[in-house]
């Protein structure tokens, strides 16, 4: 098959920045891209980087949807990208490693994902990785309003970030959160949009049983199943939270380990 006939690509970060390069000069009408990583550790210098990702956004103008692993990035490349593919539908920059900042500024990657939601206004799935701050979740909550799906892990800086988020993103339906410094106090901030969702996922946060209980009694027609952190009996804080709507109620089949709040 000609490279000039593919609508979507799905490849390894073996292709290399070169091998990107080459798509971006030969599939002009290229619409879905998603690059996944040889090798995911965080210890490693990956193949692909912002250089063949700014120069897919160059010569794919067209494209609708990416999924990118990759080691490092820089802001310019994901505002080059937020500029050239204004039809952006699916955006997901995956950037291995823990709390990764801008490559070449060292600055966090606030104004790069702040320019995707700014600029895309057709954005309705979203996943940020990097060096984050509440700035990018302010973006986020305040751009983001057709954003139905949205991923993050490593990234924010108080509730107040995922407060933004909640109260912003009005469409928002399906919402994963790993390893994020959010609280009782984020949790209780979307109270008036848990109705509106299908789920809401946390883990490895800082979000106690205390508050996980007070929002199962406040929101009845939502079912609120927790994992206890089993390392320390003496903490409250909780190691999974699985919110879910349900037309049925609970699950009468939830393993012991999981408690369903009432």
């Amino acid at each position: 098959m000609r490279l000039t006939l593919a609508f979507a690509m799905q490849v390894l970060d073996s292709i290399c920045d070169e091998g990107l390069q080459a798509v971006a000069a030969t599939c002009k009408d290229l619409r879905e891209l998603r690059v996944f990583p040889v090798d995911a550790r965080e210890d490693t210098e990956g193949p692909v980087s912002e250089v063949g990702f700014q120069a897919i956004s160059e010569g794919c103008r067209k494209l609708q949807s990416i999924l990118y692993f990759c080691q490092r990035m820089t802001n310019a490349a994901v505002i080059a990208m937020s500029k050239n593919c204004l039809d952006l539908v699916v955006f997901r920059l995956c950037i291995i490693g823990r709390y990764r900042p801008d490559h070449e500024t060292g600055e966090p990657m606030d104004e790069g994902f702040g320019a995707i939601v700014m600029n895309c206004k057709k954005l309705t799935r979203l996943a940020v990785s990097g060096l984050l701050t509440d700035r990018a979740f302010a973006y986020i909550g305040k751009y983001g309003k057709l954003v139905r799906t949205l991923s993050f892990a490593f990234a924010g800086d108080t509730d107040t970030g995922l407060r933004y988020v909640l109260e912003g993103c009005r469409k928002l339906q399906k919402l994963e959160i790993r390893d994020c410094p959010f609280g009782d106090g984020a949790l209780r901030s979307g109270m008036h949009h848990y109705y509106n969702m299908r789920f809401l996922w946390m883990s490895s946060c800082r979000v106690t049983r205390q508050a996980c209980q007070e929002v199962a009694r406040a929101l009845p027609h939502v079912v609120l199943e927790v994992m206890r952190n089993g390392g320390d009996e003496g903490n409250d804080t909780v190691e999974i939270l699985y919110m879910y709507r349900s037309m049925d109620g609970p699950r009468d089949d939830a393993p012991e380990v999981v408690t369903i709040m009432q």
